[in-house]
């Protein structure tokens, strides 16, 4: 069977996990803000967080800017359920929008959705594709629409406007116009859980890049402040001598990353311009000669004249076909011992979100998108001989399907 994802583990990873646990510090600690450094050198961002997951990051800036009950937040139908349950956890409502082609967020569908009580736009970077964030910041610039806005907090009012806050789960080391995500907009959220490009098991990254009226290092300090219980000192800092003693200056949150998790970061990233990004491209590279000799394959995009994907999804779109048809020709593929899967099932799909009242029938590109999706194995170490059976057996599949539609 041909695997979907498998990570991949260098003989280096084993060797920095070793040292991490002979060194006695396997919580928050050197790694942990070495990881952090790392990535602000990377994206060229002004600070960066790293937490126990992508989840935690949008949650806990959310939280941050003051989003409660009564607020409204803007975000992709086409995402995963993650982008909008921390709205939910902050007791505000998603206000859920359509994408474009691309699988994107449609500025129009965007500009219709703002009101007084919007306070955050999440774009998602659906497999790695940027969005179009110069159109978005304008957007969320204009007299008008920062006419509408409402300051409730003192966050809110050094800001005065809507806090875009990218969903950059997919996107890490993807460029836009020449700049990397991260920075982007105000501020980015990365995934590194087990499937993602780069991994750490598990674990996430805030990429603050707020402007200038803020200091994004304080931010930083408060976050930190945020994902450890509202505790003022982290680990590290009480084991320096009588330093023992720690305030809970709030209520906060148990968001941090070990130093376990920072280790796999630190080879990951070590390699990730070099070996991981080309391999992955590589592979999207191959797909695309392969289908697009035939007339039924979408082609995703992926690398445009001002974008640059991290190559994290394929996302194959089969033309003209149903929903069931697509699912008959994901059962035919794994019935040929290849794994494929979907990205994603639109919100209003899911049993939670239809119960509170959004219907799929609102959001019909996301739903068209949806329907013909089919995501293609994309993984370090992929042989010549696999990828060259996953196309046969994608193809195969497919017109077995059409054939008798």
């Amino acid at each position: 069977m041909i695997p979907f994802s498998p990570p991949k583990i260098y003989p280096e990873l084993i060797d920095e996990i070793v040292n991490v646990l002979k060194s006695g510090w396997i919580t928050t600690g050197p790694r942990t803000k070495q990881f952090e450094k790392d990535i602000t050198n990377y994206c060229e961002n002004k600070a960066t967080l790293c937490l126990n997951s992508a989840t935690a990051g949008l949650e806990i800036m959310l939280r941050w800017y003051g989003v409660k009950k009564g607020d409204e937040v803007i975000v992709p139908v086409y995402t995963y359920c993650a982008s909008a349950n921390v709205v939910v956890h902050c007791g505000a409502t998603p206000i859920l929008v359509d994408v474009e082609n691309d699988f994107n967020i449609s500025l129009d569908a965007i500009k219709k959705a703002i009101t007084p009580k919007t306070k955050v736009i999440i774009p998602v970077d659906f497999s790695g594709f940027p969005c179009n964030y110069d159109e978005i910041n304008e957007l969320v610039n204009l007299p008008e629409i920062k006419k509408l806005f409402v300051p409730n907090t003192e966050e809110q009012k050094k800001l005065n406007r809507i806090l875009v806050l990218s969903d950059a789960a997919h996107s890490f080391g993807a460029t836009y116009k020449g700049k990397k995500t991260g920075t982007l907009t105000d501020a980015s959220v990365f995934s590194f859980h087990a499937v993602k490009n780069l991994t750490t098991a598990e674990g996430g990254a805030i990429a603050l890049n707020l402007p200038d009226v803020f200091d994004n290092k304080e931010i930083y300090n408060t976050l930190c402040i945020k994902s450890l219980h509202g505790q003022n000192k982290d680990a590290l800092a009480k084991t320096q001598k009588g330093n023992w003693r720690y305030d809970i200056v709030e209520a906060g949150f148990k968001y941090n990353m070990s130093d376990l998790h920072a280790a796999l970061g630190l080879i990951e990233l070590k390699y990730y311009e070099k070996e991981t990004l080309p391999a992955r491209k590589h592979i999207f590279d191959y797909y695309t000669k392969e289908f697009s000799n035939h007339a039924w394959a979408e082609i995703p995009a992926y690398e445009t004249e001002n974008k640059t994907s991290s190559y994290h999804v394929y996302a194959l779109r089969i033309k003209n076909i149903s929903e069931s048809q697509r699912d008959l020709i994901i059962q035919k593929i794994f019935d040929k011992d290849v794994s494929v899967n979907v990205h994603f099932q639109p919100l209003p799909i899911l049993s939670f979100y239809k119960k509170l009242g959004y219907d799929i029938k609102n959001y019909p590109v996301a739903f068209n998108n949806y329907s013909r999706e089919i995501s293609l194995p994309v993984f370090y170490g992929i042989t010549a001989e696999q990828l060259k059976t996953v196309t046969n057996v994608v193809i195969s599949s497919v017109e077995e399907v059409l054939k008798n539609a």
